[in-house]
């Protein structure tokens, strides 16, 4: 363990690192930056997916608005669901 999550004494709280990423969508219309914030949790929510992975942005905004996401074991799980998700639907800009 490490020794930040012994900050932790109330797992009700949900301490978590915060990891940043960035990834940029190429569209026809020019490309869309996506910030990807993953939260490493001390105690998750299920003890199987301990970590989480949501994009600042939507996609799919005129159909049905997502937000990407991804949990996973490991972070880079976690990252990759995300980075899928925000491949998944394009980026609709309003005009």
């Amino acid at each position: 363990m490490v020794e930040w999550a012994f900050a932790e004494n109330e797992p009700s709280e949900e301490l978590c690192l915060l990891h940043h990423f960035a990834i940029k969508k190429r569209q026809p219309d020019g490309d869309v930056e996506f910030l990807i914030t993953v939260r490493e949790y001390v105690s998750p929510p299920d003890p199987a997916l301990k970590f989480f992975a949501q994009a600042d942005k939507q996609t799919n905004q005129k159909t049905a608005p997502f937000t990407p996401f991804g949990w996973g074991p490991s972070l880079v799980q976690a990252l990759t669901e995300c980075v899928k998700a925000i491949r998944r639907f394009p980026y609709e800009v309003d005009r």
